[in-house]
């Protein structure tokens, strides 16, 4: 790196760093912050990574960790931190209709879920091989929320952003979906194509993963059927497996009974109870589209 970018990139951190260390500010304010410093720059200097926001951003987060200012936990990883600020769920209504934005860290606050009675958007993924085997994740121990438990294939948030937020045929979520199975699991585009997601129901529920962090969630529920290349992001992943119906009910068990420390997620566990058996005879007959219902939001506890 020569001088004159060394010089450039040190100080729009400084500046940034300035104000991120005041408690007064509220994480939109960085974010936005970060956003209006960085256009604010010549088109000559908006083009180069080390000016890009999430360039700008990855080196406040890590300068200010450092010096003990932090707007995060001192003890949450990296890049669960860098996450949990950068990425901006959607916010919406009890009825699906969005209302606003706010950061991922705001939207798993219990204090901001309860107080401002915070409910974002988020998907959940089956994913079935061709042996109708469901593919299910570990979380990784680094996760803030819910760290270590057993889920289905993949779970997460659309995000702000255009091509997230595209109402038609629920084509943002399945971009959403895409997007993660390759963050998470490593599963190229190609193996998930968007329109071989096929959307079952959206159910509504809230969880607390510990006193601080939970969930408020409307969720969408997408199944597919692909056999895929996995490659676990160990930064999102503990481990991964394949189970057919009665393996699942075994985890089931060893779940309720407390074995060996196994737990499930809450999200998971409200599908299998409501919904998921009933959905796998479909699955396996090619007949889904017999028990979608996108009308309905379930509101489950």
């Amino acid at each position: 790196m020569n001088a004159t970018k060394m010089s450039l990139t040190n100080w729009v951190t400084a500046r940034l760093s300035s104000s991120f260390s005041s408690p007064l500010l509220s994480p939109n304010h960085h974010s936005a912050s970060i956003n209006r410093l960085s256009n604010s720059l010549p088109l000559r200097l908006r083009t180069r990574r080390s000016c890009s926001p999430i360039s700008i951003s990855r080196r406040l987060y890590s300068s200010t960790a450092a010096m003990g200012d932090s707007p995060a936990d001192a003890g949450m990883d990296a890049v669960q931190r860098r996450l949990m600020f950068e990425d901006e769920c959607i916010l919406v209504d009890e009825n699906d209709r969005v209302v606003g934005h706010d950061t991922k860290y705001n939207c798993h606050l219990m204090q901001k879920i309860e107080s401002e009675n915070l409910l974002h958007r988020a998907f959940s993924v089956f994913l079935f091989n061709s042996k109708y085997e469901l593919l299910l994740q570990q979380r990784s121990a680094t996760k803030v929320t819910f760290p270590l438990v057993w889920t289905n294939t993949c779970c997460s948030h659309p995000l702000y952003r255009e091509s997230e937020l595209i109402e038609d045929n629920y084509l943002g979520v399945r971009n959403a979906a895409q997007r993660k199975l390759l963050d998470e699991l490593g599963i190229p585009a190609e193996d998930v194509p968007v329109d071989q997601f096929f959307p079952l129901g959206r159910m509504l529920y809230k969880a607390a993963s510990d006193g601080k962090w939970g969930e408020h969630e409307l969720d969408y529920l997408l199944f597919i059927v692909r056999d895929v290349n996995v490659n676990p992001n160990p930064d999102e992943v503990a481990d991964i497996k394949y189970v057919n119906r009665e393996q699942l009910k075994e985890l089931l068990q060893k779940a309720d009974a407390g074995e060996g420390g196994l737990k499930l997620s809450p999200w998971f566990r409200l599908v299998v109870d409501n919904f998921l058996f009933k959905w796998w005879d479909h699955v396996e007959k090619g007949t889904l589209a017999e028990v979608a219902d996108m009308k309905t939001i379930h509101k489950l506890t």
